[in-house]
């Protein structure tokens, strides 16, 4: 089969690889497409380990089911993620999946950037999802990092009526205002550096758009009533972003960190002044079983606008290309990989 095998953001390359034998608790999956996250072009993150096979924003098909399944048959389409909890430890029991040991071991195989993957026992039983009728393929790619927004929003205390700002209008900032509009969030303000991004931001659903090399928290009191916002999320890695956060908050507010910058770039927390203000700093990593299917609902309510995100669809083949886009935050908002085009 073919893969696409990632050794850095500039080096993406076609390669052959066996299709994997699958065990009698396994299901073999044909990857019908794949996003690219923006976390596959977090070049200081995912070199690591490379070379490695990518992707896991997948929609498939199962192609092959073990003598011990009975939860899948052959022709289904499906959901499939990559990481799972185990549902059992104290991370998992408290509501913290995504601090899970197993979460952050497990895995399919290969990635999703490639033509099949083999699914292990712990994902068929944990993390394997039939997809209805009404969730096409170009919204099942968004299943997973919609999942992480859920998971974020959540985290964040997230309520109608709140002045929500969003620093970073790639795709997960995107995810994040339409998340909200479908909240009912009071006003929602976007950043970004790109214009191609910054009306990205408006026309999927923020009232207020800055280029963020012009956010203050003067210019922002003036876009929302005289006030900063209730709930800051940081969606790039930008340490500027880190600052700008800090600065917009009100008082009694929450940030959260969706992303964060490189771990060697230097960030100043004003404790005091978050200490004073009564400002809560959440993170949020991941998603979780329960996120997923809330993630599906949310899909098939129609209530976000997210099949107009999809602006590139290209062959495995291409995959070089994708990659390009992505990590170069140009005129694209979401790319797929379709692994048998």
């Amino acid at each position: 089969m073919k893969v696409a095998m990632y050794y850095n953001n500039s080096d993406v390359q076609i390669e052959d690889m066996p299709v994997p034998e699958i065990g009698p608790d396994e299901i073999l999956v044909k990857v019908d497409a794949s996003g690219i996250c923006g976390s596959d072009v977090l070049e200081w993150y995912r070199i690591k380990s490379a070379p490695r096979v990518l992707g896991h924003e997948i929609v498939a098909t199962v192609e092959k089911v073990g003598a011990n399944v009975d939860r899948f048959q052959l022709g289904q389409r499906v959901f499939v993620s990559h990481h799972v909890p185990c549902d059992t430890c104290h991370y998992c029991l408290s509501g913290h999946h995504s601090v899970c040991h197993t979460l952050h071991t497990t895995n399919f195989d290969p990635g999703g950037f490639a033509q099949f993957v083999r699914v292990p026992a712990i994902n068929v039983r944990v993390g394997t999802f039939v997809l209805p009728d009404d969730i096409t393929d170009d919204l099942g790619v968004f299943i997973e990092p919609l999942a992480c927004v859920v998971r974020g929003q959540r985290q964040s205390g997230m309520a109608p009526g709140k002045t929500v700002l969003v620093l970073g209008a790639g795709i997960s900032g995107l995810l994040h205002i339409q998340m909200a509009r479908a909240t009912s969030a009071g006003r929602i303000i976007a950043t970004d550096v790109d214009s191609y991004r910054m009306e990205s931001a408006g026309r999927f659903g923020a009232d207020v758009v800055f280029d963020a090399r012009k956010l203050t928290p003067e210019s922002l009191r003036e876009a929302n009533d005289g006030m900063l916002a209730d709930l800051v999320i940081v969606c790039t890695g930008a340490a500027t972003a880190v600052d700008q956060a800090f600065q917009c908050v009100e008082g009694g507010g929450t940030i959260l960190f969706f992303a964060v910058p490189d771990p060697d770039a230097p960030v100043n927390v004003p404790l005091n002044q978050m200490w004073r203000n009564e400002v809560t700093i959440t993170t949020s990593y991941a998603g979780s079983p329960r996120d997923i299917r809330q993630a599906m609902a949310l899909l098939r309510s129609g209530r976000l606008e997210l099949g107009p995100m999809i602006t590139h669809r290209l062959p495995l083949e291409r995959a070089q290309e994708g990659f390009s886009l992505v990590a170069q935050a140009g005129k694209s908002i979401k790319v797929v990989l379709l692994p048998h085009e």
